[in-house]
């Protein structure tokens, strides 16, 4: 496996470890409709979240938040409808987008909830 596809495994591992501890429940991982992708799809008492993880070998990289572009956000909106409606969903909908950086065996994790709203265009 390269090296980058380890690296954004292990930042969705660790990403998925910090929403349990802050009291997530966890849905499923790596869902795909088509060819699009959500990488975690977790709730908590209010909230389906819907999140994309980024993830970093350094602080010195762009911003990964800047990454999620309107096409991947269309995306990320697609397939989170398909999973709604598939597992008839009844629950406010949220997008977050989770970045972890790894750098020298150092892990920092930015969660930054209500990362983008839903647009029709």
């Amino acid at each position: 496996m390269a090296e980058h596809n380890e690296l954004g495994l292990l930042g969705e591992e660790k990403a998925t470890e910090y929403l349990i501890e802050k009291g997530y429940r966890i849905i499923a991982r790596n869902w795909y409709f088509n060819k699009k992708e959500i990488d975690i799809i977790a709730e908590n008492d209010s909230f389906l979240v819907i999140c994309e993880v980024k993830t970093r070998s350094s602080f010195f990289e762009a911003e990964a938040q800047t990454t999620v572009t309107t096409k991947k956000q269309r995306y990320l909106v697609n397939a989170a409808a398909h999973f709604i409606e598939k597992y008839n969903i009844n629950k406010e909908t949220r997008f977050d987008i989770i970045t972890v950086i790894i750098d020298l065996n150092n892990i920092h994790i930015d969660h930054m909830e209500d990362a983008f709203y839903p647009t029709l265009k």
